[in-house]
């Protein structure tokens, strides 16, 4: 594997927490050690992270994708939502371990697959809360990736998948 560089200004994914910019790098002492870390800002959730320089791909922290895990993304979200039978509860977590993966083609998956009952009043406040989730982290990634506000980001998305719909 490969070493990733990281520096100060960077958007990055945190697999469980979404895109956030390294703001700074800083020396913390814990236990008596001194340990370098990455302080990382995540705007929408207005939290701060700090992650150990030597931990940070062992956590999963790697840079934001680029434009062909992004055409990826978008040929999934336009591909037929793949709907597993079974109990909700077994398949709500399955989706929440593909949002928190990290992994931005997982993420289109879970929003394709549950964009699909997007309009349905009958569904259910947890299928509705993970999709949002999903959407929300692949709203970010994708809107760090182009360069462009999240409104627009959300707006891009949407028209691909509501192309997908008709």
């Amino acid at each position: 594997m490969n070493k990733m560089v990281f520096k100060v200004g960077d958007h990055v994914v945190y697999p469980t927490h979404g895109v956030g910019v390294i703001t700074g790098e800083e020396t913390q002492k814990i236990g008596g050690v001194e340990i370098r870390v990455f302080v990382i800002a995540f705007t929408r959730d207005k939290m701060i992270l700090r992650v150990p320089v030597t931990r940070a791909q062992i956590a999963g922290l790697r840079h934001v994708s680029g434009d062909e895990d992004i055409t990826k993304v978008i040929s999934t979200l336009k591909g037929k939502a793949k709907t597993k039978r079974g109990m909700w509860s077994r398949r709500a977590q399955e989706y929440e371990a593909k949002i928190n993966s990290g992994n931005i083609l997982s993420l289109a998956e879970v929003v394709r697959d549950l964009h699909k009952n997007v309009d349905q009043p009958d569904r259910s406040y947890s299928e509705r809360m993970i999709y949002e989730s999903a959407l929300g982290r692949l709203v970010g990634e994708f809107a760090a990736s182009k360069k462009i506000d999240q409104q627009k980001a959300t707006e891009e998305l949407l028209v691909v998948l509501k192309q997908v719909a008709a």
